[in-house]
């Protein structure tokens, strides 16, 4: 039998999701929780990959087992079980074939800035000085919709078929001293997000125009873009299945 689990994890102490040599991941360690608590091996496939420092407010596993579970009590005793950084919401079964990654219609992140010093944000929002037009922001990140194409945005050396991303929506808001990016896609290149980032945080330092950002996405190349803005700032927020 196959099922979802519907976790969030604060990233700061993690090398990212996937496993890895000599590193501590989200991956690894929900895996030795599961493994200790249904005492048979599991392994867990991710609905994607974050990198070192990012978090996640809502993330998506899938795993397998010939046992019958009892959810909320199983649910209790994994966050019982789990660091603090890591929570659990909820266990769902699905049909055998349901796939958390490539079943995923939609997926959302957001980056998180504060414009004044909060040490209670150092880990979990960029801190930035500098005033910056929000609304040129706002104009350029409506452009992000006119695009498929998002090679300038991805890292070099990657192994995709496609650089192509269907983009829902982007959009910036203020609130509370902080200023949050969200963008929603069908799927996302790596450290796509972070580099349209800090090619927006140029357009509001007015360091290059509007035309400048089509051109850019036009070049298809990673050095005419922005700057990777820090990983501490960026949250996975959501993901979507149609049957779930």
């Amino acid at each position: 039998m196959r099922y979802f689990i519907q976790f969030a994890y604060n990233g700061t102490h993690y090398h990212g999701w996937q496993i890895q040599p000599n590193a501590s991941s989200v991956q690894e360690t929900l895996n030795k929780a599961f493994s200790v608590l249904l005492n048979e091996t599991i392994s867990i496939m991710g609905a994607g990959r974050t990198d070192t420092g990012v978090h996640a407010s809502e993330m998506y596993g899938h795993f397998d087992t010939e046992k019958t579970l009892d959810i909320p009590v199983l649910v209790y005793k994994l966050n019982s079980y789990l660091p603090k950084d890591i929570a659990i919401f909820d266990i769902k079964l699905v049909h055998d074939d349901a796939h958390c990654r490539f079943d995923a219609t939609k997926r959302t992140y957001e980056y998180h800035i504060n414009t004044f010093k909060n040490p209670f944000l150092q880990e979990l929002s960029w801190y930035v000085t500098q005033k910056l037009d929000v609304d040129l922001m706002n104009e350029a990140a409506q452009l992000l919709l006119n695009h498929t194409n998002f090679q300038c945005f991805s890292k070099v050396n990657t192994d995709v078929n496609t650089f192509d991303c269907t983009i829902f929506e982007a959009f910036w808001k203020q609130e509370d001293g902080k200023l949050i990016f969200t963008i929603s896609a069908n799927r996302f290149l790596r450290n796509m997000v972070r580099s349209i980032v800090g090619t927006l945080i140029n357009i509001g330092l007015h360091k290059i125009t509007l035309a400048d950002f089509e051109n850019i996405i036009a070049s298809k190349n990673r050095e005419k873009a922005g700057f990777s803005v820090p990983a501490h700032g960026l949250y996975l927020t959501n993901i979507y299945y149609d049957y779930l």
